[in-house]
């Protein structure tokens, strides 16, 4: 089995890549549609010559809780939880430099929308620069 890691180019035409990923929860029952607070895409800024758009999709999906406890012992069993990403289609594989800022300017769109949710919607979210 092959891999391609992010600081190699992949051979030929288009790549997608996920720039952040991770999870987004709130207590089960509660009345929280996320579409009410997230977009589905982001405007990031063109990357001449590796891609011509300047669109991040954002995706989520409900999964069963990842892990059976937050860090302070309380259980996640009451929650409902999202899996989170943000990806990217590259005409060219970029580079780690690109990808990184890439990830940061979706960060910083999606910081303030995340603050905006409800009371009791949590999210946790970390950079991943791997290939989809």
């Amino acid at each position: 089995m092959s891999g391609v890691s992010p600081t190699e180019p992949q051979a030929g035409g288009r790549s997608a890549i996920r720039l952040l990923q991770g999870y987004v929860w709130h207590p089960a029952g509660a009345d929280v549609d996320l579409e009410h607070y997230l977009p589905r895409d982001l405007d990031l800024a063109p990357v001449p010559g590796i891609s011509d758009t300047a669109e991040a999709h954002v995706l989520w999906d409900q999964v069963t809780p990842p892990f059976a406890f937050f860090e302070n012992g309380e259980p996640t069993a009451g929650q409902t939880f999202y899996q989170f990403t943000v990806l990217r289609v590259y005409d060219v594989h970029p580079g780690n430099d690109a990808l990184h800022g890439d990830a940061e300017s979706a960060s910083q769109s999606l910081g303030p929308l995340l603050e905006s949710t409800p009371e009791g919607v949590g999210w946790q979210l970390w950079e991943d620069l791997r290939d989809l």
